[in-house]
């Protein structure tokens, strides 16, 4: 069998071979060979120690871990510089912490590498000079049959590393396999253990989580295997909890279907995670309104947001992303009846939300009316919302727009403030509207000193049918804005 392999991916092989030693690819890069994906990392194997390895490599490696990972750092076609790792055959005793071996052993075989690794998918060495795959553990029969599936005794491999229990959901959501019987089973075991692992870790695979096609899938799994409490334990709060007549769904599946509309439209994963929290705070918000015989959810809005911040800060998430994940929703309820909708509304939403998240609040809005369970994501008052942030957003045209100031005009024509400056602005913005390429210093300025000499009668009304135009094109700017947007 013989796969494509990148040609510095092959220069580490073939290096590691002539100096007499094994080289197999391993881990997801064979995976994903298999399955027919382009690994995104490459990692290879080898019955070289650490030191021996580095002697292959002297100006390209570096090592400094306790597991005798060296990285060859190689530069690639495309001129960047990819880091390959290279790791000595090994076995792991004991894991007193459930995360990281106490005991790590060089000098073993393959085989004994094998069996340490978690899944039988990524169980699969590949030694690309043979073009031969050893499988000990049938990962190309579940691979085939889209299962996931602990390498040995599933119990075993989660208490080595609970992390792999996280890893096992994010895998079954990123490649759309099952999970094996026993695996889950054992995750819902042993699901107790994730408390010791760090917030970065489990961070770095929840990010993971939200990245792949099928993150609503990962999160009910999580849920029902008992991790999810471990990882973001509020949104478990939302399991049950009915809502209002505008919702199909409870609590919870609006959070985890709004998130997924967010990933089906291949939005950033922020945009996901604010849909994941968006109302979070639903249930302790819940009352019952005798008068509308409904359920209302006052300010929920407001107390979601600071239990949302609370939560990303508690998983050591970057403060720029608890700001911007926490204002998208602390104000994702900004609707109103389109009569209602205002341009000073609309400017004080931009000014709550900031510029650069005012477009991820509306995709947010998005998913959030795909979450209830309707299936129109655009009705006419969310594209007049959209139509007046655009609006908003877009630069009035005016005399700003030139490259060229009143203070320069001045400065160059020996006058004072004055209509006579005015005029002359206005005049030549006409002409730039006209044609955008006179839109330089250099022409502007002879073309001033040439209307400077203009009766004042002459320069006004040059300067009014300036005026005149300017309101002809914001005027259309506008139109076109409302026709885009199928407004009016």
């Amino acid at each position: 069998m013989k796969f494509s392999i990148p040609k510095e991916v092959t220069f580490v092989t073939e290096t590691l071979s002539k100096g007499g030693f094994d080289a197999y690819l391993v881990g997801g890069c064979t995976r994903d060979l298999i399955i027919g994906r382009t690994p995104k990392d490459w990692d290879i194997t080898t019955n070289a120690k650490p030191e021996e390895i580095t002697s292959l490599f002297p100006d390209q490696s570096f090592y400094n871990n306790d597991f005798g990972t060296v990285g060859v750092t190689l530069e690639t076609e495309d001129e960047s510089l990819k880091v390959i790792e290279v790791t000595p055959y090994r076995s792991e005793e004991g894991y007193s912490d459930s995360r990281r071996p106490d005991k790590v052993s060089f000098g073993v075989s393959l085989e004994d590498d094998l069996s340490r690794r978690d899944f039988t998918i990524n169980a699969i060495a590949y030694d690309p000079s043979k073009g031969q795959i050893v499988d000990l553990y049938k990962g190309q029969e579940d691979i085939a049959s889209k299962v996931l599936k602990t390498v040995g005794v599933a119990d075993e491999r989660f208490n080595e590393d609970a992390l792999r229990m996280m890893r096992a959901v994010r895998l079954s959501a990123e490649l759309n396999f099952a999970l094996d019987g026993e695996t889950a089973a054992a995750i819902a075991r042993t699901a107790s253990n994730l408390k010791n692992i760090s917030k970065e870790r489990i961070r770095d695979e929840f990010i993971r989580i939200l990245k792949s096609k099928e993150p609503m899938m990962a999160i009910v799994v999580c849920q029902k295997l008992g991790i999810l409490r471990y990882i973001a334990p509020d949104l478990e709060r939302g399991v049950g909890i009915s809502q209002n007549q505008a919702h199909k769904f409870d609590v919870f599946e609006h959070l985890i279907r709004t998130m997924q509309h967010g990933a089906d439209k291949n939005w950033e994963w922020e945009i996901r995670l604010a849909g994941l929290f968006h109302d979070v705070s639903k249930p302790e918000t819940r009352r019952f309104d005798e008068v509308k015989g409904d359920y209302t959810f006052y300010n929920h809005e407001v107390v979601g947001a600071r239990v949302t911040k609370k939560a990303l800060q508690d998983l050591k998430f970057p403060k720029k992303t608890i700001e911007r994940v926490t204002k998208l929703v602390r104000w994702h309820m900004f609707f109103s009846d389109p009569d209602l909708i205002t341009m000073s509304a609309v400017r004080r939403m931009i000014r709550n939300v900031g510029e650069e998240n005012i477009w991820d609040l509306l995709n947010l809005r998005i998913c959030d009316r795909v979450g209830t369970g309707r299936p129109k994501e655009q009705p006419f008052r969310f594209r007049k919302y959209k139509s007046f942030v655009e609006e908003a957003l877009r630069d009035p045209i005016s005399v700003k727009m030139l490259k060229v100031d009143g203070l320069r005009l001045m400065e160059m024509l020996h006058v004072k403030p004055g209509p006579k400056i005015g005029y002359i602005l206005h005049t030549l913005l006409e002409e730039v509207l006209d044609d955008p390429s006179l839109n330089t210093a250099e022409i502007l300025e002879k073309r001033a000193e040439e209307l400077s000499n203009m009766s004042p009668e002459d320069l006004k009304k040059s300067a009014d049918a300036g005026k005149i135009k300017i309101e002809e094109q914001e005027k259309q700017a506008i139109k076109d804005i409302r026709s885009k947007h199928h407004v009016t």
